[in-house]
Order: structure tokens, then C-alpha cells, then sequence
């Protein structure tokens, strides 16, 4: 039987090692890990599964993983169109394929922290570029708790003044959703997706942002259900270049 001394001994050991834990997910560096994907391409679902798995699991100790699924639409006239696609996806994926010198774009690509890019269902290669991009300094976005208003969201985004030119980027992510294909080259599989992004706006600059709290809002597209949303905004060097700050918040209504 335990002692009064025992006990307070144990409760005092599990409040440290509570503290610890909670010490260490702040501790966790963020990293933006986007995939161009698409419902239409076949070698995409494994991707689809590893963003999935890196979002869940978050198996890189000192990173804080934030997920991206862009839909691209360039495969939508080939069988079947993908109700996650715009082509706005498809041109921020051409800005990368421009950076990286690529002779064209691909899926499912895996882009991390803006800096490094590879095929998407490489989880070797994922590994190594989150290890690696958890190692580099990042700076601080606070986002506040999401507001709703009927299906509008709305949240407040600050940073400390900075003179780092950097675009400022707010997307609305929907972090599962499912699929049933029924044509092409997925036809008959029921496809699951990570971060879907139903949209994706620069709101300003990081330098703005340093003098002036931003609100970011958006209309939640119809069918989704608000209290699995997720806000996530990140700073990013001109012309799509490496990620300086990300942070994510949950909505809830």
C-alpha cells in the first residue's frame, strides 16, 4: 500500500513528465508539407496515403507537420474531374516546377517547407526533407481561435515586426475527406485525401503583418462540416521560395 509520501512522490513525477510532454509538442519546429495531387491520376492514392499518415502519426519528433493537398486540374479532362481541383493549384505548382527547374509538372509531388521537392509517395525521401527542414529557424505566427458566423470563418493572424520580405498566405483545409471514383484511371476506388485545401488566399506580407494584426475570413464551401476545419497560414519568400512560418488552428463553431 502506498504511503501519503509515495503518492504525492508519483503525482509529483506524473505532473513533471506531464509538463515535459507538453514542453516538447511546443517545441516542435512547424513544417509545411504540401502534395499536388489529383482523383484522376492513378499513382497518386499512395501519396494521398502518406500525407494522410504524416498528418495522424506526426513521426518526426521535432517537427510539427502541417499538411497541404492541392487538387491540380490538369488531369480532370482525362475520365474524371476531381470536385477538390482549381487551377489555381495548378499554377502555384507550375511556380515550383519555374523554381526547381523542372521541364514539367507532376503528381503527385511532394513540396516541403517551399525548399525541397521530390515524387510524393517517396517516404524515404519525406522523412529526410521534414528532418531536415525542422532543423532551420523559423519565425512565430500566432493565429487566434476561428470565429463563425453562420458558415464564415474568421480568425485574427499576428507576428512580431519583421523586415523580412516575405508573402503572407491563409488557406482553409478540410484535413480528411472520401471519395467514390467512377471513372478513369481510379475507377471503382474510394479515394482518401489529408489537408484538402478548399481555399487558398495571400492575404498581404509578413512585413504588413509585423504593424498590422490581420483578419483572415472565409466561406465555408457547402457540404463541410465546420468542426473539422482547419485554418493554417504561413509566410513564404517571394516567388514561392522557402517557408519562414507556418501555424494551423482548428475551428470550432
Amino acid at each position: 500500500m502506498y504511503s501519503i509520501n509515495s503518492r504525492l512522490l508519483a503525482a509529483s513525477a506524473l505532473a513533471i513528465l506531464t509538463a515535459t510532454s507538453i514542453a516538447q509538442r511546443k517545441a516542435r519546429t512547424p513544417v509545411l508539407v504540401e502534395l499536388f495531387t489529383s482523383e484522376g491520376c492513378s499513382s497518386c492514392p499512395p501519396a494521398d496515403a502518406l500525407l494522410q499518415k504524416l498528418d495522424h502519426d506526426q513521426p518526426i519528433e521535432a517537427a510539427d507537420i502541417i499538411v497541404l493537398g492541392e487538387h491540380v486540374d490538369y488531369w480532370d479532362g482525362l475520365g474524371w474531374h476531381d470536385r477538390f481541383s482549381s487551377h489555381q493549384y495548378t499554377d502555384r505548382q507550375s511556380g515550383y516546377s519555374n523554381r526547381f527547374n523542372l521541364n514539367s509538372s507532376y503528381t503527385p509531388q511532394m513540396v516541403v517547407d517551399g525548399t525541397e521537392q521530390f515524387v510524393g509517395n517517396d517516404v524515404t525521401r519525406a522523412r529526410q526533407a521534414i528532418e531536415h527542414a525542422a532543423r532551420a529557424p523559423k519565425l512565430t505566427l500566432t493565429l487566434s481561435p476561428p470565429v463563425t458566423t453562420g458558415r464564415r470563418l474568421s480568425a485574427n493572424v499576428t507576428a512580431p515586426v519583421s523586415d523580412i520580405q516575405a508573402d503572407l498566405y491563409a488557406a482553409l483545409v478540410e484535413p480528411r475527406a472520401v471519395t467514390e471514383v467512377r471513372r478513369g484511371e481510379n475507377s471503382g476506388r474510394r479515394l482518401q485525401h489529408a489537408g484538402v485545401v478548399r481555399t487558398l488566399q495571400r492575404i498581404g506580407t509578413l512585413r504588413e503583418l509585423g504593424t498590422t494584426p490581420r483578419t483572415v475570413t472565409f466561406d465555408a464551401p457547402e457540404g463541410t462540416d465546420l468542426a473539422t476545419l482547419r485554418i493554417v497560414v504561413f509566410a513564404q519568400k517571394p516567388n514561392q521560395g522557402q517557408i519562414l512560418a507556418a501555424t494551423a488552428s482548428p475551428i470550432h463553431p
